[in-house]
């Protein structure tokens, strides 16, 4: 797989995301459904959003994995939320901190939401290449 990332703007480089990503020769893509914290059983998590979202990170990095995939090579990472004024001030530097830690670039969308199901208030929904 060849990946090039393109950004015309230097104010991405703080957020760790970029404006495009090119893939060229890819030997598959995975294209993951939305992730919520949902438990092993089913059970939404009831728990704050910071909590939610580190839960969240867990199922997706265990979706991707047991896919054969790998987080680095996740080029499109949308994010929803209920609130994106809570989601800066209690989640920005867990979501940061991974994107850091697997040296993820890639294009990404944040959308505020009326509502998630039940008691949930973030989702990651990802593409992922190999």
């Amino acid at each position: 797989m060849e990946k090039r990332t393109v950004d015309p703007w230097k104010w991405g480089e703080r957020t760790n995301s970029v404006q495009a990503v090119e893939i060229k020769q890819a030997e598959g893509t995975l294209y993951c459904s939305g992730q919520v914290a949902i438990d092993e059983h089913g059970a939404p998590s009831t728990a704050d959003m910071r909590s939610q979202l580190l839960q969240t990170i867990q199922n997706l990095e265990q979706l991707i994995g047991e896919a054969g995939y790998e987080p680095r090579n996740i080029v499109r990472l949308n994010v929803f939320t209920t609130s994106t004024m809570e989601f800066f001030t209690s989640c920005s530097d867990v979501y940061q901190n991974w994107i850091a830690k697997h040296g993820i670039k890639q294009a990404t969308t944040l959308l505020e939401v009326k509502g998630l199901f039940a008691s949930l208030t973030v989702e990651l929904e990802a593409t992922v290449v190999k």
